[in-house]
């Protein structure tokens, strides 16, 4: 099987959008009780989806190179993506006074969305093509 930096990056990326995808079909769903609520929503998961985004973009950004580094870069984006939910968290509960429900509901769709499509992603990685 060829593993490759480039086919890591490719399965991030489609779990952002997996991410995306579910933070919009929140918001929707938010959507009939008041636009207030599709936005906290879209604020919640769009700041875990930003969150994932960021920290795939920090694991996979510098190429190839040795261990040690790939899992400072990781940890590295690891960090920055919690750092970004929380801080997206606190200004659309605290600072932009969005309701709490709907914002927790959009960061936790995402974050499950995540888990699930990383899922779906490993139950497909036997099924890649492989170079002899």
């Amino acid at each position: 099987m060829l593993n490759s930096a480039n086919a890591g990056r490719q399965l991030a990326l489609r779990v952002v959008a997996c991410q995306a995808i579910a933070t919009l079909a929140t918001a929707l769903a938010c959507l009939m009780t008041g636009p207030r609520e599709a936005f906290a929503a879209l604020a919640g998961g769009g700041s875990m989806t930003l969150g994932s985004l960021l920290a795939a973009w920090g694991a996979f950004g510098g190429g190839v190179e040795g261990a040690g580094m790939a899992l400072g870069r990781l940890l590295l984006g690891t960090a920055v993506k919690w750092l970004v939910v929380v801080g997206g968290l606190y200004l659309a509960m605290a600072v932009w006074k969005l309701p709490a429900v709907p914002v927790l509901a959009g960061a936790a769709i995402a974050a499950a969305a995540f888990v699930v499509s990383m899922k779906f992603v490993a139950a497909h990685r036997g099924k890649t093509r492989t170079i002899a």
